[in-house]
């Protein structure tokens, strides 16, 4: 097969692979955004939004190691088929049970710990499957791309779903979400190609805890993926003061109408878009760790900012830039791992991310949120900015770090 029927059949693939997936995300959100009005209007309370959170994330955490083993034994495709499968008969079974009058504030709860468990499987899969399609020295481009569609996803889930529910029942909204996971299952079955990866096409000769074992062990020698992941541990619970208390203190500080609250999301939410075309077409320094840098660099000043500026429209605008440096930031960290982990273990090294991508910001929560009551939410934000930022010093100059961030030579692909 000659280099160039290659490359047009690696393009075909990653447009399907993503156009499915972009599909069943979508139908996703929708969803979940309905959900959480549904118990937010219906209770008017704090405790019960916090339940529907927590029951949104710990499957996800507790599930990413298995399910990196999962995606390191078996056909990655038929995984990803088997989670949107899950979610959409789940999906399909609550919106008989919402139909027939059963609609306790429960069952969304088991729906939300449900589409977790999904998730939590989807997501390390997903991590390790795009190096089998895509060449590596398109990862950052494609990458890139993928976190621009995620933020389209996030600026108009909201508002369509908001419309819906005007319009129409949760129901309605239910049924939606299993379309469009079906149109996914069908595009990935039917038209994807992909070679199963080495390591799932072999006999499985040991458990899952050996599997699970040498997944650590993988990770323990990798002097690099120890400081990685540790850093990137101590960024994301420093990042949740600007994550979850920003509408809080807009609240308090702006006197928090609902269009300063709605302004916040769809300033981040562009600025997300921005930053994934940006990484896309620039495709960051060389050296990946300084692309990493130089954004965390600017997601810190945005904080410290976000912590004194006195003015809406100014905090609008640094909220628009934390947006651009986001992905900046996300690109370059997944590619890293893409290009430098072996191909047997993508799976279980994206599982150990999923448990720290999961569960950092919320425990950083755990921390901030109550020291909120009796802390002005600015001195947190100024705080956790100096943080970042001397944080994005060290993770500049760690020469392990920087070494891991060098390009990778490109093979040519024949």
């Amino acid at each position: 097969m000659g280099n160039e029927n290659l490359r047009e059949d690696w393009l075909k693939n990653i447009i399907l692979f993503l156009s499915s997936q972009t599909i069943s995300l979508f139908g996703s959100s929708l969803v979940q955004y309905a959900i959480m009005w549904h118990i937010t209007l219906t209770t008017e309370s704090g405790l019960m939004m916090t339940l529907f959170i927590i029951c949104g994330f710990i499957p996800t955490f507790l599930l990413s190691p298995v399910a990196g083993v999962w995606a390191d034994r078996y056909n990655r495709k038929i995984l990803i088929v088997l989670s949107d499968g899950l979610i959409a008969i789940s999906t399909l079974i609550l919106a008989i049970l919402f139909l027939m009058g059963y609609d306790s504030v429960w069952l969304l709860f088991v729906m939300a710990a449900v589409r977790a468990l999904g998730t939590g499987i989807q997501t390390p899969a997903v991590g390790a499957i795009l190096p089998q399609i895509v060449p590596k020295d398109k990862l950052t481009k494609v990458n890139g791309a993928n976190g621009s569609i995620q933020a389209v996803i996030m600026f108009v889930s909201p508002m369509v779903s908001a419309a819906l529910l005007a319009m129409a029942s949760l129901e309605v909204i239910f049924f939606i979400d299993v379309i469009t996971a079906a149109i996914a299952i069908v595009t990935l079955l039917a038209f994807l190609k992909i070679s199963v990866h080495e390591k799932a096409a072999e006999k499985q000769t040991t458990s899952y805890f050996s599997d699970f074992k040498q997944g650590i062990k993988y990770v323990n020698g990798q002097a690099f993926l120890k400081r990685f992941f540790l850093l990137f541990a101590i960024f994301l619970a420093l990042m949740a003061p600007a994550a979850f208390l920003t509408p809080l203190q807009v609240t308090r500080s702006f006197g928090g109408d609902v269009w300063e609250l709605t302004a916040i999301e769809i300033a981040f939410s562009i600025g997300m878009m921005a930053g994934g075309a940006i990484i896309a077409t620039w495709g960051g320094f060389k050296n990946k760790v300084k692309t990493m840098a130089f954004a965390g660099f600017i997601m810190g000043a945005c904080t410290l900012a976000l912590g004194i500026v006195p003015i809406f429209w100014l905090y609008l605008a640094f909220m628009a830039l934390f947006g651009i440096a986001m992905p900046i930031f996300n690109t370059p960290t997944t590619v890293l791992l893409q290009e430098k982990i072996e191909e047997n273990y993508l799976g279980r090294v994206f599982g150990v991310m999923g448990m720290i991508s999961t569960s950092m910001m919320p425990l950083g929560m755990l921390v901030f949120g109550p020291m909120a009551d009796f802390i002005d939410i600015e001195w947190l934000l100024i705080g956790t900015g100096i943080f970042i930022l001397i944080l994005t010093v060290f993770l500049g100059r760690d020469k392990v770090l920087l070494e891991a961030g060098e390009p990778v030579p490109v093979v040519s692909e024949t």
